[in-house]
């Protein structure tokens, strides 16, 4: 797993690793409101990699951008696994990238749905399928989304390796 402490290390791995095998990555993100494009953007030689990304916060967005299914929204909520995996596959196909990596849930301080801060959904969706992992994040809501960003390239790197 990703080391929350080191998240320069984890991005400059992922994005060395997407160079070496020729691969590109898109980003689908709801409450990291575009902190994974833009980490993976602060590193030398991305633009080989970063094929965009959509900051999709509103719940029309995940629906009307990303294709995640109503019905999935309505029976599942926005923070759920079948959410965080639609977004990653949704991004990965309407950007034309081998990867797409997904971020769902709570930042704070108040929670949402029932589900309390820190409840976060990663997915990665790439050639050998999608992986989600469900986060229970602790720290101030700044924090918690940093701690979201080297986790999703953290799960990212998994499909990497």
């Amino acid at each position: 797993m990703a080391d929350p402490s080191r998240p320069d290390a984890v991005t400059r791995t992922v994005v060395g690793r997407l160079i070496a095998r020729g691969g590109t990555v898109a980003t689908a993100e709801s409450l990291t409101a575009g902190l994974v494009s833009a980490s993976l953007a602060e590193v030398p030689g991305a633009s080989a990699v970063l094929r965009g990304g959509v900051v999709s916060y509103a719940t029309e967005v995940k629906i009307g951008v990303l294709g995640v299914p109503e019905d999935v929204v309505a029976e599942h909520g926005v923070v759920s696994e079948p959410v965080a995996t639609a977004m990653a596959t949704g991004v990965q196909e309407r950007l034309g990238a081998d990867f797409g990596v997904a971020t769902t849930g709570v930042a704070g301080p108040a929670p949402v749905d029932d589900h309390p801060p820190g409840h976060v959904w990663v997915a990665v969706a790439g050639p050998d399928g999608v992986s989600a992992r469900l986060l229970q994040l602790d720290g101030d809501r700044n924090e918690v989304r940093d701690a979201a960003v080297v986790h999703a390239l953290g799960l990212l790197l998994e499909q990497l390796d």
